[in-house]
């Protein structure tokens, strides 16, 4: 079985309010790609990774005038995708979703979120001292993560989790210190966030329930300053240091050097700089009994995979798509 994360940048321009795709020469929302370009692009690289199942971060808005679920099974009726079936979670005010994409034959899936003492729902709020003052702040996801139970053709039952971490980037601040306020208080925030994440996780893995975290979660081991500052990254506390491990071989080659060449799932430009940043920011983290089911991962990466590299059109389709790339993981299940 193969599962995959994708982080599809403004996947819900390419739509208007009927769920219909708008295959035409306007410009879409990436840069200097018309609507018709990425939509075929995207076409390609879902026909190309053929995976059972697909987490699709920043998915088709849902609002009162549109449907995360029409759009992507539009989409997929639209390039022949054999995974025709969708399921979310709770909405947002985003325009960005987490959906699941996914194929009925192959499995079920259903939201199925859950609350305890130490995680509360996704929807709701955790109260956690952020700055050790002894005063409790209040956190909330802007973008829910997506808690699925999944149930696969031969009866095994998954935990699957979509999540899209709160970027770190100050936004709208301007100037030195205002920009390091801002930088500062989104990494805590961050941080609260894979915090919550990872006590839902520990539930998961007490309980004995196979869990698969995967997702944007924008943060890696030393991608900015602030990380001395607050000891460790949101991508170390999500993986575990006192119980049970998530396991990602991306992470883990990340943590074992931060000077050597790592593996980046993103690019963008730095228009100031004339130049492309690339970063690991997308991950598939397995608990650890699925490291029984001989996992593989591979990140659809056009530049250092070389089968999507000796593939000129998947290499460029992968370029036009999306400032992100897929990651996959094969499961013997």
């Amino acid at each position: 079985m193969r599962l995959a994360t994708y982080n599809v940048e403004w996947f819900d321009s390419l739509f208007d309010n009927r769920g219909r795709l708008m295959l035409d020469d306007r410009w879409s929302s990436r840069h200097d790609v018309t609507r018709r370009q990425q939509a075929e692009a995207l076409g390609i690289v879902f026909t190309a990774m053929d995976a059972d199942a697909v987490m699709v971060i920043e998915a088709p808005d849902t609002s009162s005038r549109r449907s995360t679920t029409g759009a992507l099974t539009r989409f997929a009726e639209a390039f022949e995708l054999r995974t025709t079936a969708v399921v979310t979670g709770f909405a947002n005010d985003t325009q960005q979703e987490i959906a699941l994409l996914y194929d009925p034959e192959r499995l079920t899936a259903r939201h199925d979120p859950q609350s305890g003492t130490e995680a509360p729902r996704f929807d709701a709020t955790l109260k956690i001292d952020l700055d050790i003052d002894a005063t409790p702040d209040i956190v909330q996801f802007s973008k829910p993560p997506l808690e699925l139970e999944v149930t696969t053709v031969t009866g095994r039952v998954l935990r699957l989790i979509g999540a899209h971490l709160k970027s770190k980037a100050p936004h709208g601040a301007r100037g030195h210190d205002q920009i390091m306020r801002f930088s500062i208080a989104n990494r805590r925030k961050q941080l609260a966030q894979a915090i919550w994440l990872r006590r839902r996780v520990d539930a998961l893995l007490a309980s004995g329930i196979a869990t698969i975290l995967m997702g944007d979660l924008n943060d890696g081991p030393g991608l900015d300053e602030f990380e001395s500052l607050f000891g460790r990254s949101s991508v170390e506390i999500l993986l575990g240091d006192g119980g049970p491990r998530l396991w990602d071989p991306h992470a883990a080659q990340a943590l074992a050097s931060k000077i050597s060449a790592q593996p980046t799932t993103a690019r963008f430009y730095i228009d100031s700089q004339k130049r492309y940043l690339q970063a690991l920011l997308d991950y598939v983290m397995i608990s650890p009994d699925l490291m029984q089911a001989n996992p593989r991962w591979r990140i659809w990466h056009p530049f250092d995979d070389p089968g999507c590299w000796r593939v000129p059109e998947l290499h460029e389709a992968l370029l036009t798509a999306s400032d992100h790339f897929p990651v996959t993981v094969d499961l013997d299940l």
